[in-house]
């Protein structure tokens, strides 16, 4: 009975590789005409294998519906498409339920705010489908289950208060003169924006805003710049966490710090794991763990990204964010364990397996914030079961899933320039910047070619720092800011061997690339740019082989599906704030002309 049903899937599965049918999996309940979990599968593939479009036809390609929410802003969702309805989030935290084929809205979920005061400001990047609910975060800090049927509150639960965080103590540095005519665009608190993931009966969601620092815009004569401050002292940072709540109840089962208790302090190394040197002041540093024992309560580390899962071992691997204070380290000493971390905990409990920290003790906001990819690696002539992420460093990381071990990372997928350089007072360049190499954006991972597609992000950061003389108004001793570098911001979009980390292909883009890839069985790689262009390559080799002009930044991951026989591609647009992209709020669907 077994074998048999093992054959009929994958019959169907061969079936559908060609026709665009359905394929049923029993071992994970996912569809390959659908797009089920956030990142394709457990595994966060995001590679459908769908060909019906393909690199033959890709040209003919054409708009079928669009949808326009109403809701603008930094529009990032990734949609879900089950059983032929497509559900997607807006950066409000709306969530609908729209008709796959041809857009018709089914129902509308609409969520009203319990603050405006938000770390980050209006975000989301897609909701989970399971059991019969919908899944999504918001933020103002709560976790909400809909009926998938009919979009009506199910439950809806304060994951944590999204107004703790003390944001007034940074106010004082807007007296400064380089910050007078600045506007405050963000501060540290508690918000939650990633896509949950669903697995063994859990939700998992994880918070944002623990380390976020004060965020300002300071453009003047049309100069886009934003600074990001952090200010020494402690008492303005949070403690990341991620939760994983009962599907069916909404009942919290377990909750996991990124940062740990004192232990947070670790080895004092100098080196990155991967042996890089650090500029790092380790007399200082021990000389404040004296005094600052505590900082670890407000540590930061943040959860940005959608786990990924290994049903086998039972392991969830989840990035984390950067320390607080943000950049400023002379109240945090130590190397601020578990943050800018890679980190494997057990499904089950929570207990974390195992840590890898890309950047001990960061300055730079260099957060683990791209979605792991689990794949199998050829190392040394053997099949080695890895994880991959692709770091803000501007490498992506190859470990072995069951103990973290470092097999290998790739070759720099964007320039890399005074790397860890401490800031000073006169200023230093550091590229990548504060954006990081590959930010949030998502990973695609062909198995069939083996490579690893990744969007990434030029934009140097010029970095200062700067000591204060300490009043009982403004008992602080130092900040440390950022300011980009303007006339230097670019993208890439790199395939990358999953085997050796080489570079297969790589092509610079216009502007800095932050949204996500697609990749499919049909030799493509979807992704798009922050003015609008929607993008079709040959995973082969990276050709333009088709674009659609759209009428906001495309900079969310596209996704694919098949729906009465016919395969689509579907993307929002609605820019990004942070970039200066042009934001708005479509829903775009493409298909091949004719039935």
């Amino acid at each position: 009975m077994q074998m048999s049903v093992m054959v009929r899937c994958l019959l169907s599965c061969a079936l559908a590789m060609t026709l665009a049918l359905p394929c049923r999996a029993e071992q994970d309940h996912k569809v390959a005409s659908d797009w089920v979990l956030y990142g394709y599968n457990y595994e966060n593939h995001r590679f459908s294998p769908l060909t019906q479009i393909n690199r033959s036809n890709v040209a003919h390609l054409t708009l079928a519906w669009k949808f326009e929410t109403g809701k603008l802003g930094s529009f990032q969702a990734t949609p879900v498409v089950v059983n032929g309805v497509m559900y997607v989030t807006t950066p409000w935290n709306d969530v609908l339920a729209l008709d796959a084929v041809s857009g018709n809205q089914i129902w509308r979920y609409r969520h009203h705010l319990t603050t405006r005061r938000t770390c980050c400001g209006p975000a989301n990047r897609g909701a989970a489908v399971a059991n019969g609910k919908v899944y999504t975060v918001t933020i103002d800090a709560r976790f909400i289950a809909l009926d998938q049927a009919t979009g009506k509150v199910i439950w809806d639960v304060p994951i944590t208060d999204p107004e703790a965080g003390n944001r007034e103590i940074l106010a004082p540095l807007l007296g400064e003169k380089q910050f007078r005519e600045a506007t405050v665009v963000g501060g540290t608190g508690y918000s939650a924006n990633m896509a949950p993931q669903v697995y063994g009966g859990k939700v998992f969601v994880g918070i944002t805003g623990a380390g976020y620092g004060l965020h300002l815009d300071t453009t003047s004569e049309g100069e886009s710049a934003l600074s990001v401050v952090g200010l020494s002292g402690g008492g303005h940072g949070l403690r990341g966490f991620l939760v994983a709540y009962d599907e069916n109840t909404g009942k919290e089962l377990w909750r996991w710090y990124s940062v740990p208790d004192a232990s947070w302090v670790g080895s004092w190394k100098t080196l990155t794991p991967d042996g890089v040197a650090m500029d790092r002041d380790i007399a200082s540093e021990k000389a404040a763990w004296r005094k600052y024992r505590d900082t670890w309560r407000l540590g930061g580390g943040s959860i940005w990204t959608t786990p990924a899962i290994d049903p086998e071992t039972g392991l969830l691997f989840v990035g984390t964010g950067n320390p607080a204070p943000q950049m400023d380290d002379s109240t945090r000493p130590g190397d601020n364990l578990h943050t800018v971390s890679l980190v494997a905990l057990d499904v089950a409990t929570g207990k974390k397996v195992w840590a890898y920290q890309q950047v001990p003790h960061d300055r730079w906001g260099y957060d683990v914030a791209s979605p792991p990819v689990l794949l199998e690696a050829r190392v040394d002539g053997k099949l080695v079961q890895a994880v991959a992420q692709a770091g803000k460093t501007g490498w992506v990381y190859v470990h072995e899933r069951s103990s973290g071990r470092l097999l290998f990372k790739s070759k720099p997928f964007v320039p890399q320039r005074n790397l860890f350089k401490r800031p000073t007072k006169q200023g230093v360049e550091i590229a990548p910047g504060i954006f990081g190499g590959a930010s949030w954006s998502p990973m695609a991972f062909d198995p069939n070619n083996r490579s690893l597609f990744v969007a990434a992000i030029h934009h140097p950061t010029v970095y200062y720092s700067k000591t204060l003389r300490p009043t009982p108004e403004r008992p602080w001793q130092s900040y440390t800011y950022s300011k980009p570098v303007s006339e230097e911001r670019w993208g890439t979009i790199t395939a990358i061997n999953s085997d050796s980390g080489s570079i297969r292909w790589q092509r610079r883009t216009r502007l800095p690339m932050v949204g996500g890839m697609l990749a499919t069985a049909g030799n493509l790689v979807f992704t798009g740019e922050g003015d609008g262009e929607f993008l079709a390559l040959d995973a082969e080799n990276g050709n333009s082989l088709w674009k659609f002009q759209a009428a906001y930044g495309v900079n969310a991951p596209p996704v694919t599906y098949a729906a009465g026989g016919k395969q689509y591609v579907a993307v929002v647009a609605g820019g990004n704030k942070l970039f200066r992209f042009k934001t708005g709020d479509q829903i775009l669907v493409f298909s091949l002309p004719g039935n």
